[in-house]
């Protein structure tokens, strides 16, 4: 019975961002720049003291049609500089298979975070209500596109989810840890 829940939310979700997306304002890639540079700068504490690093230790990630990340565990020193490259080789368009990287603060509250971020195409299914939950993400990406992002990694020592926020990619295994010592 949970299983039939779990794939009626999903084939849900898909329907909603098909829909949506097909109507959604792109924001512009400015306001994406600006958004990743403050949450980059915020550190577990929440707050944006630290300015982003200019480069860090690269990081390369690929998303595909299979809703997988190549990477799902990642190891960092309490601040080091940390450089993500999301590369999406998958084939299918973005509106219907779109992927994101996107670092949490806390997974106390996933359920919540990613079922608002499937209302939220404008914003790259980045939810406004939650931006102070995310610690770093790249935008939104096609199928052959890239994004990268520059972060500080929390001062904190801990394990802190990433995920791909696009309505039902996280629920099927699209997630990872980066795991601070």
């Amino acid at each position: 019975m949970n299983s039939t829940r779990h794939r009626l939310v999903l084939a849900t979700s898909c329907a909603l961002a098909l829909l949506a997306s097909g109507c959604a304002k792109k924001e512009s890639s400015d306001q994406t720049a600006a958004t990743n540079k403050a949450a980059a700068g915020a550190d577990a504490g929440g707050t944006a003291s630290t300015p982003a690093p200019q480069n860090g230790r690269a990081i390369e990630i690929t998303a595909n049609d299979t809703m997988k990340f190549s990477v799902t565990e990642i190891r960092a020193k309490p601040g080091e500089a940390l450089s993500v490259t999301l590369v999406n080789v998958g084939s299918m368009p973005k509106f219907s298979m779109g992927h994101n990287w996107v670092l949490l603060k806390d997974a106390a509250q996933i359920d919540a975070f990613v079922s608002e971020a499937s209302t939220a195409p404008t914003t790259d299914y980045i939810p406004a209500s939650r931006k102070d939950n995310v610690l770093a993400h790249t935008k939104l990406l096609g199928p052959k596109e890239r994004d990268t992002v520059t972060f500080s990694a929390p001062t904190q020592p801990g394990r802190y989810l990433f995920l791909c926020t696009f309505p039902g990619h996280y629920q099927v295994g699209m997630k990872g840890e980066l795991i601070v010592e």
